[in-house]
Formats: structure tokens, C-alpha cells, sequence
């Protein structure tokens, strides 16, 4: 799909006629990721749209990936399919453009959940790099195919900068939020306790997982989305 003049591979599962969820994928992830929460969704009567982020799989590779770009890709897609309100999920980085896309469209998102999204710093100089995240990165990204390694560089150093307009688009979010955490994950809990703290209709669960929740306690995941979505 030419989505804004970028091409956006999808995958859409359901009838047409369910309630659209939107899933967002982590940076060098796919929405393969998505496959068995997919399953539950559309048995529960959910339409699923999953696009591809920029630089993924058999998305455009443009070499722009500012998280404003990507969150526009993923507008555009919905506008194009004509789906004006949906419940919106993202993981990790998929979370944090979930976040942005929500404080800047609060009409159109209804419910949405945050899997351990990478919160920026509020101020100061740049965060420094996390052994954690670095090394989630290799194990999980750097080394699969269908994937611009270009982004890495420009994703980490947009995460690792203050950013007080993603804060504070945290409070204009309308929809009810999950934010879902992962008890041994790199993204420290009090870290989401912020998150959670600026949106004004908000939960946050913990579950024992690391950062890949949903691939690791898919049970508990499912149970956690589908609960909070019905």
C-alpha cells in the first residue's frame, strides 16, 4: 500500500465488520510477532490490521526514520483502509510510536495498550546506552533479514534524547491505556510507573517476563489484552 507516498506492507485478519485492533511492532521485529495474539483477536470477533514499520520486511526502506515519519506511516494506512477508530497495541518501539500516534489522535484511538514501551528522557544530556537494550538488539534484530540497519542508529539516538513533547502528548491521551511491563525486562518498572502516571486513564500491569511479553507469556498477555479490550 502507498501509504503517503511511502509503501507499507500489512496484514489484515477478521471480518471486516469486527472492531479494528492495530498492532505495532518492535524495531527489528515484524508483525509475524503478532501471529498467535492475531488468533485470539479474530476469534474473539476483532478485525487485526498489522502493518509493517518503515524499513521492516516488505515495507519501503527510505533511510528517514524519525518516529514522527513512522507514526504518520501508520496514519495513513488507517485513512487509506478507512478504519476511523480502533483499539491500538504496540511493543517496545511499536509502544512508543503507539503512544505518540495516541496523544496526537486522541479521537481515533478507543482503547490502547503499551507493551514495555521505551520511555525518552523528560530532560537533561542524552541518556546513555543500556547494556540491556544493546544486547536485546543483536540477539533480536541485528541479526535477521528484512531489516535496514540504517534505523538503529536513528531510532536509539531519537530514544536516548530528551523529548518532553512525547511527555507531554502522554497527557492528551483520551483512550484508556494498559501499560503492560515485564518484571525482568531492560526498561526499569519505575520507568513505567511514569509512563503510566502522565496518561490519565491508565493501569499498569507486571508480568514475569523480560522485554518480549507477549512472546514469552503469550497466555498471560492474551488474557491480559483480550480482558482489557472487551
Amino acid at each position: 500500500m502507498n501509504a503517503g507516498g511511502v509503501s507499507i506492507a500489512y496484514r489484515m485478519d477478521g471480518s471486516l465488520s469486527g472492531p479494528p485492533v492495530v498492532l505495532l511492532h518492535a524495531l527489528a521485529s515484524s508483525s509475524a510477532t503478532w501471529t498467535r495474539l492475531t488468533r485470539s483477536l479474530v476469534a474473539a470477533g476483532h478485525l487485526v490490521i498489522a502493518p509493517e514499520l518503515r524499513g521492516h520486511g516488505g515495507s519501503a526502506w527510505t533511510g528517514d526514520y524519525r518516529l514522527d515519519s513512522v507514526q504518520r506511516d501508520v496514519v495513513s494506512v488507517l485513512d487509506l483502509l478507512d478504519i476511523a477508530e480502533f483499539d491500538l497495541i504496540g511493543h517496545s518501539l511499536g509502544a512508543h510510536i503507539a503512544a505518540l500516534l495516541a496523544g496526537r489522535r486522541p479521537d481515533r484511538v478507543r482503547k490502547l495498550v503499551l507493551e514495555d514501551p521505551p520511555p525518552p528522557p523528560r530532560s537533561g544530556a542524552p541518556r546513555r546506552p543500556r547494556r540491556g537494550l544493546a544486547w536485546f538488539l543483536a540477539a533480536q534484530g541485528l541479526v535477521r533479514r528484512g531489516f535496514d540497519r540504517r534505523m538503529v542508529p536513528q531510532i536509539l539516538t531519537q530514544l536516548r534524547a530528551p523529548d518532553p513533547l512525547w511527555w507531554d502528548g502522554l497527557s492528551a491521551i483520551k483512550a484508556p491505556t494498559l501499560v503492560i511491563g515485564g518484571s525482568r525486562s531492560h526498561i526499569p518498572l519505575e520507568r513505567l510507573e511514569e509512563v503510566a502516571a502522565e496518561i490519565p486513564h491508565c493501569d499498569l500491569l507486571t508480568i514475569d517476563a523480560g522485554h518480549r511479553i507477549h512472546s514469552t507469556r503469550p497466555a498471560e498477555f492474551q488474557d491480559a489484552v483480550l480482558r482489557f479490550l472487551t
